[in-house]
């Protein structure tokens, strides 16, 4: 097992293929601003989030830049691409193909677990596990190809729930991870996420930018920027040494999984949902948006704060009021938005989560400083 913290250049440049798969989950549910169309995107994203999250744990046993191993990963890579390339066309003529790639991504990241866990009984038998779950969701995502409508969205969503809820009744202890690299590697998931949401940006602001794009798209850098001020201020570092001093195999693959395999995808997905209501309010800046739009922008942030209130809690068993609250008021403005002007609602979503991080800095000044400089500086112990 690799025994380094850092994460290698070669997982960065692995996750790059998990940029343009964001940007097509976006654009999908952009085309088709309505509720089948997110529900499709948030289904695909699911899919892509699962096998993304495979190699994350994977990196953890295996060092990808150790020898041959680059090669498999390369392959996965190329895999991967197919994959994303499909997701306009996931639910249509490309389900078959989006189906076909997405099992060599997934098997490819079994075959190299099998591999590494030759010697070790534990981790093979939690790799059998994870086979067995992988295979029902290929297999019902390749079934779902030929079907459409409800149906089709059905077995889509048996697929993602059955195959996430595979190591829910996996035996949890003989996984294998190395903390620090672990949540490093959800850190930066996270900072590409918020990429995305710059990306969407630059896209709703592509047919003229003006004045109110300008202003539009300087409060739309403020969204992302205070999203990323809300999990790395404090959030990541409490939660990374709180992983690193579990105790070894059950306790602390299963924080690894509830915490960051699972948590992680709601707070991504509310950054995509998020970049979906930038995306739109961009293209019309003195229009109210639409009631599918003003829900990805505002509910979109409230599912955000709400999955780090749960992240929180599973970790170290406090509850945070006033994300819950903020949370609440974003949900609350959802009528409104379809009032007002686009600009006015997204200088509202600004001004909540403004409003939340000087609370938070100004009323746990003396905990916020003492915290980040003791994660930051003392070496987490097991």
């Amino acid at each position: 097992m690799r025994t380094e913290d850092r994460v290698t250049p070669l997982e960065l440049f692995f996750d790059l293929v998990f940029v343009l798969a964001l940007t097509q989950c976006t654009a999908l549910m952009a085309d088709s601003p309505d509720w089948e169309g997110v529900g499709r995107g948030l289904l695909v994203l699911g899919v892509m989030w699962w096998a993304w999250v495979g190699y994350s744990w994977l990196t953890s046993v295996v060092d990808p830049e150790e020898g041959a191993v680059r090669f498999p990963v390369f392959a996965a890579m190329a895999a991967l691409l197919v994959v994303a390339l499909c997701v306009p066309q996931a639910f249509g003529d490309l389900g078959l193909l989006f189906a076909c790639a997405y099992a060599v991504v997934r098997y490819g990241q079994i075959v190299l677990f099998v591999v590494a866990s030759r010697d070790e009984p534990a981790l093979r038998h939690s790799v059998t596990g994870l086979a067995i779950s992988t295979t029902v969701g290929v297999g019902l995502l390749i079934a779902a190809s030929f079907a459409d409508g409800a149906l089709q969205g059905g077995l889509w969503a048996l697929a993602l729930a059955l195959d996430m809820g595979g190591p829910l009744v996996i035996d949890s202890s003989g996984w294998k991870l190395v903390p620090g690299h672990f949540a490093e590697r959800h850190g930066l998931i996270v900072i590409i996420a918020l990429g995305e949401s710059i990306v969407a940006i630059g896209v709703g602001a592509e047919n003229e930018v003006d004045a109110g794009v300008v202003v539009a798209a300087t409060l739309g850098i403020a969204v992302a920027a205070a999203l990323w001020w809300l999990y790395f201020d404090i959030v990541a570092l409490v939660a990374e040494r709180r992983l690193a001093n579990a105790k070894e195999g059950r306790e602390r693959n299963e924080i690894a999984r509830d915490s960051f395999s699972y948590l992680h995808f709601p707070m991504v997905a509310g950054i995509v949902l998020a970049a979906l209501g930038l995306k739109k309010t961009l293209e019309h800046v003195d229009e109210p948006l639409k009631l599918v739009p003003a829900v990805a922008l505002l509910g979109g942030c409230a599912l955000y704060l709400l999955a780090h209130v749960a992240f929180r809690w599973r970790n170290v068993h406090r509850f945070s009021t006033q994300r819950v609250g903020c949370a609440v008021l974003l949900a609350a403005l959802i009528p409104l938005a379809e009032e007002v002007d686009a600009i006015v609602t997204l200088a509202a979503v600004v001004a909540a989560l403004a409003a939340l991080i000087a609370y938070e800095t100004i009323h746990f000044a003396e905990l916020r400083e003492r915290l980040r400089h003791q994660l930051a500086a003392e070496p987490a112990g097991d």
